[in-house]
């Protein structure tokens, strides 16, 4: 394996990039097509290896790594290969009969070379799923991980160049260093995905050459259980949305608005779904995702010491360790639900009047995601209506994010621009 590129070679190696881009070979659906499939075979063939690195930098199970990562990614390949040439064609539009006899056209064009920068919480996908849209649109890429998970990145330098040549795609780890040096150059399109905080600065390293940028942010995602859900598949489908990836996770629920008249019953279907998923001690099972650093476990643990637990609330700062946890007792002042939690905490709050619950959801206004749980069509309308999101399911949590026909992506402070499929190939 070759050694990282020093930072010194950046301005140079962005300047191949756009000399290879000039060449039009990427313009090729022939080419396109080549080094996506190249990119699916090698993938696949070092799948141990990702599951190895998984297992040492998140404590991630092989079904889990797979499910929520490797299968997806693979996924959009492959939906890309099936689509990429109806979406490439030249598209002929009308014409003013004033203009006869001219004829108008819309063509596609990739931007050039683009920069994406992923996360650490789910590395793989994070980082693969936007460069294959950008891959099957004709772009060349500079691709940065999060420095935060070395085993990966060990793992995605081997398969990027195993893949690519660099003049093509190339790959920088590190830390925030690297990141904002790649900043300093004239990338002709940005990827961002990662915090609120972080996006700022993205978008004004952007700003200096006028460089369109995705963010893709956070947020506070709330989760609605009206009186007349079904609570016992609530429950299930909340926790499975919540505590997969130990709740490192942008779209999930953040915090339940729970109608007052079935809280309690509520409580016990979400616990009861707990222990069935995860046993009655997480720490022992190999299912459940740890934290991605130790700091984060504290700050974690601040969040639980503000509420009541209603259960859980054990953790292990060596192991980076946090235990699926419930608690109560908490209003809209509290730092728990004013900062994205971001790990396996849920808070529960109670409303009894749309008044009320809109007066807490308000005061995060525009999540990446939001969920209602209801079987009141009127209801559910109101809430759609009401509460704008990025993105929102109805009797579901996070299922919206894997479907590659819907665009995902944030508005106002969860983010800007969308992918995933099509959309993917449209924001390249």
């Amino acid at each position: 394996m070759k050694k990282p590129e020093p930072l010194t070679g950046i301005p140079l190696l962005v300047e191949k990039q756009k000399k290879f881009f000039a060449t039009g070979q990427t313009r090729s659906l022939s080419f396109r097509r080549a080094r996506l499939q190249e990119l699916h075979k090698n993938i696949k063939a070092m799948e141990p290896e990702i599951t190895r690195a998984f297992r040492e930098d998140m404590h991630k199970s092989s079904f889990e790594s797979y499910v929520t990562e490797t299968a997806l990614v693979l996924k959009e390949i492959r939906h890309h290969l099936q689509h990429m040439k109806k979406w490439a064609r030249r598209r002929r539009v009308a014409t003013p009969l004033v203009h006869f006899p001219a004829t108008s056209h819309i063509v596609p064009e990739p931007y050039g070379n683009v920069l994406i920068l992923s996360p650490w919480n789910y590395p793989f996908l994070l980082l693969f799923s936007p460069l294959v849209g950008a891959l099957s649109a004709g772009n060349c890429a500079i691709i940065k991980p999060s420095g935060r998970v070395p085993a990966l990145n060990r793992v995605f330098r081997e398969i990027i160049e195993r893949t690519f040549p660099p003049e093509y795609v190339s790959i920088f780890t590190g830390g925030h260093d690297v990141s904002a040096k790649l900043l300093e150059e004239p990338f002709d399109y940005i990827f961002f995905t990662g915090s609120k905080q972080v996006g700022r600065k993205v978008m004004a390293a952007a700003a200096r050459h006028l460089t369109p940028v995705s963010l893709e942010l956070g947020g506070k995602n709330p989760c609605i259980v009206h009186h007349d859900a079904a609570l016992e598949t609530a429950a299930r489908r909340i926790i499975w949305g919540k505590f997969v990836n130990a709740g490192q996770t942008c779209v999930a629920p953040d915090y339940l608005m729970v109608h007052a008249s079935i809280r309690e019953k509520l409580t016990a279907y979400l616990i009861r779904t707990l222990e069935s998923f995860y046993g009655k001690n997480a720490s022992r099972t190999e299912d459940f995702t740890h934290i991605v650093g130790r700091e984060n476990v504290f700050r974690l643990q601040e969040f639980i010491n503000e509420g009541n637990i209603l259960y859980g609330g054990q953790t292990d700062p060596d192991n980076h360790y946090v235990a699926p946890t419930l608690i109560d007792g908490v209003g809209p002042d509290h730092r728990v639900m004013e900062d994205e939690i971001f790990g396996p905490v849920l808070p529960l709050l109670t409303y009894n009047t749309m008044e009320e619950l809109l007066e807490v959801t308000r005061r995060h206004p525009n999540p990446l995601s939001l969920y209602v749980f209801s079987q009141n069509k009127k209801f559910i309308k109101t809430i759609l209506e009401k509460i704008p999101s990025g993105t929102a399911a109805v009797n579901e949590t996070v299922t919206q994010f894997v479907n590659e026909h819907l665009p995902f992506g944030g508005r106002g402070e969860s983010g800007m621009g969308a992918y995933h499929g099509k959309f993917s190939f449209d924001t390249f």
